[in-house]
């Protein structure tokens, strides 16, 4: 604890001062430009990871970056697009999956999940994205089965963002454009998904200077 409360210690002195004023209109209010949606593990921080700050992102959270699809039960991942689409108005969704990524090592290794009913329960949402696994890369070395299903969860979940009432919605009007990414923790790059090709392209490169939507 004591290291959180030097960090709030040193945000009250250095970090908040110089940017009160910017605090005080997000007081009042919000209009973030991007909903972002990832995973809850704790090595994924999206402000550090694009350099953005308060304000900007509105995100939301789950294990394995899930958008259930079940319209029998009330979940906060789908409130939160709902809100984020039809309230906040937010023009660009990002659905962003990650390496090493512990719900699909669970969903491809079951072990020890009758002990985590809701955990169990909750990977079912993940169970489509071995049916979109992509083509191994040489450079996830020794990972690469594993970076397939991750990626193939990413390209599911998209699929299940853009059935999302709200979200077709706002596809349809023209007012909304969504993204599906890969974060690579050990490079630190992240790919975003070609829907055209099929596959997933380094975001930052010659060839892609603008990001194309899905």
């Amino acid at each position: 604890m004591q290291r959180v409360i030097a960090g709030h210690k040193k945000f009250l002195a250095e970090v908040f001062p110089k940017k009160r004023d910017q605090y005080h209109l997000l007081a009042e209010s919000q209009a973030p430009e991007w909903l972002f949606i990832t995973c809850s593990d704790s090595r994924i921080v999206p402000d550090l990871i694009l350099g953005t700050g308060p304000g900007d992102l509105f995100i939301s959270r789950s294990i394995g970056n899930v958008v259930p699809v079940s319209m029998n039960d009330v979940d906060g991942v789908t409130a939160t697009i709902e809100y984020a689409v039809d309230v906040l108005k937010v023009p660009y969704v990002i659905l962003c999956g990650h390496s090493d990524c512990g719900a699909i090592k669970a969903a491809i290794n079951r072990t020890g999940l009758d002990k985590l009913p809701k955990a169990n329960r909750w990977l079912q949402h993940v169970e489509t994205a071995f049916s979109h696994r992509q083509p191994l890369k040489d450079e996830d070395g020794p990972h690469a089965e594993l970076c397939s299903v991750i990626r193939g969860n990413v390209v599911a979940q998209l699929n299940n963002l853009k059935a999302q009432p709200s979200v077709s919605r706002a596809i349809g009007e023209g007012r909304l454009k969504v993204f599906g990414w890969y974060y690579d923790i050990l490079s630190g790059r992240i790919e975003q998904y070609d829907e055209e090709e099929r596959r997933f392209l380094p975001l930052v490169s010659e060839l892609m200077r603008r990001p194309k939507p899905v």
